[in-house]
């Protein structure tokens, strides 16, 4: 007789706060009616090279990782989890200002402005 080995669930690349988490279902919550989640990508741009995007998603990869939400369903761009690996996600108010804002161990220096990241 052959037994598996038991796996534990692997851990999720990026963390999201209860705040992010509840941004996600806020957002999901008036999607466009093709949305199916919502996706975070490091694209090319800003002064130190990589910043962070979040944006709709009207279809799933199967390369991105998944991440469930009990807002909705998030995804990070399968070229971009290297860069994310242990990052944590939250989102934050203040009378002014409003945004997702990114903990990452894997950046090694960001612009003035805090757009863009390097690692």
């Amino acid at each position: 007789m052959t037994t598996t080995p038991a796996t534990r669930p692997r851990p999720a690349a990026v963390i999201l706060t209860p705040s992010a988490e509840a941004r996600i279902e806020a957002l999901m919550a008036s999607a466009p009616d093709d949305a199916v989640g919502v996706k975070l990508s490091t694209p090319r741009r800003g002064c130190s090279g990589l910043a962070y995007s979040v944006d709709y998603v009207t279809a799933e990869n199967p390369m991105d990782e998944k991440i469930q939400t009990p807002g909705g369903t998030f995804y990070i761009d399968s070229a971009s989890v290297l860069y994310l690996i242990g990052s944590t996600m939250d989102w934050q108010e203040d009378d002014f200002t409003a945004g997702f804002v990114f903990q990452n161990p894997n950046a090694k220096g960001s612009c003035g402005c805090g757009e863009s990241f390097t690692v």
